[in-house]
């Protein structure tokens, strides 16, 4: 059975930073495109980094030059460093594949930028 839990959110002031975890467990992760989703209240999933298994990564307009996305292939595990948060990243983060498989989203990690 396929789980994905992320972890790491929390509430920050702007400028700060956080880095966030997500552990997958059964086939999801390997060999796969992994990513980072972002929902704000009221959105849709909007897909914010992904890793591909073989290093590239690539990173929505948004985020760029801010986050930083990797992975360890051998803890299933992927990573999201998240620098000079900004009010308007303030959403529930996910993990998934790239495409998202839609029966296994996590529970995702709250992230609140605010002063």
């Amino acid at each position: 059975q396929v789980q994905l839990v992320e972890s790491g959110g929390g509430s920050v002031q702007p400028g700060g930073s956080l880095r966030l975890s997500c552990a997958a467990s059964g086939s999801i992760f390997r060999f796969n495109t992994m990513a980072w989703y972002r929902r704000a209240p009221g959105e849709p999933h909007e897909i914010i980094a992904r890793s591909r298994s073989g290093g590239s990564t690539n990173y929505a307009d948004s985020v760029k030059g801010r986050f930083t996305i990797s992975r360890d292939n051998a803890k299933d595990t992927v990573y999201l460093q998240m620098n000079s948060l900004k009010p308007e990243d303030t959403a529930v983060y996910y993990c998934n594949k790239d495409p998202p498989d839609l029966k296994v989203w996590g529970q995702g990690t709250l992230v609140t930028v605010s002063s």
